[in-house]
C-alpha cells in the first residue's frame, strides 16, 4: 500500500492528509497557519509519521511556480507577513527527501473538480473560491494554468455597486478589486457582521452577487470556460447561486448565444462537486503526478 501526503495551504488554516492510492483520506489534521517557524514543524512530524511515496501541496500565494527561477517554490508577496518569500518547496523537499508537486490552492481544487468533480470530462473549467479571500484556478485543455506567474482573479478591478456604502473596498493593494470588495472580510467590515450571520433578504447580498456577476461575465467573455465552479465559505449560503446566474445573464445582455445561457446558466454556474474537499483532492493529484514525474516539476 502506497502513501501520499495531501496539504491544502491556506492563510488561516493548514488542510493536512494522508490519503492512499485511491484518494481515500486515512488521517486528517488541521492546524491554524501561523508563524512559519511555529506551522512548519508540525507539519512536517505529520508528514514524517508514515513512509509517504510523494506529497501534493496546493497552497496560498503569490507562488513562485517559475521551475527556472532560483526561487521556484517559493511563497511571493503575500500579505501573511511572516510566510513572505518563505521557501514552502525546497523546504518539504529537503525534510521529507520525497517528489513534491506544488500550485495554488485554487488551481490544484479546480484540477480536483476537474478531474472528479462537476467539470469531469471538460476540457476547461473556472474554480473560484470566496471566502477570506477570493481566488482563481483555471484549467484549460485539462491542465492549470501557469504563465507570467498564475491567475490572480481575485484582484480584478470590478465596478462598485452604485448603492455599495463601501465602495474602495478593503484590499490594501488595489482599489475596486472583486477580493476588496466582496470577500468575507469586505462583507464583515461593511456590515459589522460576518456573512454567515446576514439574513437571505438582507442588502448585502445584491451587492455580493453583482460583484460575483462580474466576475462570470467577465470570464465568459475572455477565456470561455466551459463551466464556472464557486466555492467557498461565503458560497456556503446556498441561495446566492441563483442571485450570481441572474445578473450575469443580465450583464451578458443576450451577446453569447449558446443553450448554457438559454437555459439561465443553472447547469454552468454551479457549486463544487467534491463540496469542501475539492481543495485536498487537488492536492492529493498533485502528489501523484510529481511521483509520476519522480521530480518536483508541476503539471
Amino acid at each position: 500500500m502506497k502513501y501520499y501526503g495531501a496539504l491544502e495551504a491556506g492563510g488561516t488554516k493548514m488542510v493536512l492528509a494522508i490519503m492512499d492510492e485511491n484518494g481515500k483520506i486515512l488521517q486528517k489534521s488541521t492546524i491554524p497557519t501561523k508563524a512559519p517557524d511555529e506551522t512548519m514543524p508540525e507539519m512536517l512530524a505529520f508528514f514524517s509519521a508514515r513512509p509517504i511515496s510523494a506529497l501534493g501541496i496546493g497552497g496560498f500565494g503569490p507562488l513562485n511556480l517559475d521551475q527556472g527561477s532560483a526561487d521556484y517554490g517559493c511563497i511571493m508577496e503575500t500579505p501573511k507577513l511572516p510566510w513572505r518569500h518563505y521557501p514552502l518547496l525546497p523546504v518539504f523537499r529537503e525534510k521529507l527527501g520525497v517528489p513534491v508537486g506544488l500550485d495554488t490552492d485554487v488551481n490544484a481544487a479546480a484540477l480536483a473538480e476537474a478531474r472528479l468533480g462537476a467539470a469531469k470530462g471538460k476540457e476547461s473549467c473556472l474554480y473560484v473560491t470566496v471566502g477570506t479571500g477570493i481566488g482563481g484556478g483555471v484549467i484549460i485543455h485539462g491542465k492549470p494554468v501557469h504563465g507570467l506567474m498564475h491567475p490572480e482573479i481575485g484582484h480584478i478591478s470590478v465596478s462598485p455597486a452604485p448603492d455599495d456604502p463601501m465602495p474602495r473596498g478593503v484590499c490594501p493593494y488595489h482599489p475596486h478589486c472583486l477580493e476588496g470588495l466582496a470577500s468575507g472580510p469586505s462583507i464583515e467590515k461593511r456590515w459589522g457582521v460576518s456573512a454567515r450571520e446576514l439574513p437571505e433578504h438582507h442588502p448585502a447580498w445584491e451587492i455580493e452577487s453583482a460583484y460575483l456577476a462580474q466576475l462570470c461575465a467577465g470570464a465568459m467573455l475572455t477565456f470561455s470556460p466551459e463551466m464556472i465552479i464557486l466555492g467557498g465559505g461565503v458560497m456556503q449560503r446556498k441561495f446566492l447561486l441563483p442571485m450570481i446566474r441572474q445578473k450575469t445573464v443580465s450583464l451578458l445582455n443576450g451577446y453569447i448565444a449558446h443553450p448554457a445561457v438559454d437555459d439561465g446558466l443553472n447547469h454552468y454556474i454551479v457549486a463544487p462537486g467534491l463540496d469542501t474537499q475539492s481543495g485536498i483532492t487537488g492536492a492529493y493529484l498533485l502528489a501523484r503526478e510529481a511521483e509520476q514525474r519522480g521530480g518536483n516539476r508541476r503539471g
